[in-house]
């Protein structure tokens, strides 16, 4: 098979299936990996697939949303000096929201044992690292727990994060940019997101560079909402500029 037969059989399997694979691409085209992600940086480049971690999905799916396995491996170094610098926005003796997401999951497990917190979260993965933690009174709200990103949602969780006030929130999003604000893919999360936000006196993003410019399906917010954005430093300085236009600090880590 030559590589445009090839090409245009991925991107079939690609729109069939809502994404593809870099290894099951390989074993089914009997190529290495490497070929593969030739191939996918052609259809790419050509605007018809774009790349993610792994493999690729249709150019223009905004509804995309990679699990949490997958997230926990995607930029990884930066996501942990994200996770280190953010450290410095915990509240002395304070409340802190801690949004669903790997970066934040980071942050709560960097925490320092003698840190003194009361901390509140929808997110189970982040409930488990902090629940044994001396220093801290955790809360965890409630809720359908999503799946994909083990994050209680809706009706409860909007409802409790209606009832209280904290000092600060480090909230996660899929894409971030001074045209499209916040997003993420899911309706549900994005709306817990936003009462997060509304919950909080300070709002702090932790997002690695590769989410600006990124659009998704739900949008909670603008970055007008940011106090304070902590990425890594592929975030160019004119993006970075073009970021604190609207009032938003930026740390690059």
């Amino acid at each position: 098979m030559y590589a445009p037969e090839r090409q245009q059989e991925i991107l079939r399997l690609a729109r069939d299936g809502g994404r593809v694979d870099v290894v099951s691409l390989a074993e089914e085209f009997q190529v290495t990996a490497e070929t593969i992600r030739r191939d996918l940086k052609a259809l790419d480049r050509a605007g018809l697939l774009r790349r993610v971690h792994g493999g690729a999905i249709p150019a223009g799916r905004l509804d995309f949303e990679p699990d949490l396995a997958e997230r926990e491996s995607t930029a990884a170094d930066e996501k942990d000096r994200i996770a280190k610098a953010a450290l410095a926005e915990l509240p002395a003796d304070g409340t802190l929201i801690l949004d669903a997401g790997s970066t934040v999951a980071l942050l709560a497990a960097a925490i320092p044992r003698e840190t003194s917190l009361t901390v509140v979260t929808h997110s189970l993965p982040i409930a488990a690292l902090l629940a044994d933690h001396p220093g801290i009174q955790l809360h965890l709200v409630g809720g359908r727990v999503r799946h994909r990103t083990r994050a209680a949602v809706d009706a409860w969780a909007l409802r409790a994060y209606g009832e209280i006030r904290a000092d600060v929130v480090l909230v996660a999003a899929n894409g971030f940019s001074a045209e499209h604000g916040l997003t993420t893919p899911d309706l549900a999360e994005a709306a817990v997101k936003r009462a997060a936000v509304a919950a909080a006196r300070r709002v702090v993003l932790l997002a690695d560079s590769s989410k600006y410019g990124q659009e998704h399906f739900a949008r909670f917010g603008s970055l007008s909402d940011v106090d304070l954005l902590i990425t890594d430093s592929g975030l160019s300085p004119e993006d970075a500029t073009a970021v604190e236009r609207d009032g938003t600090e930026v740390v690059r880590a």
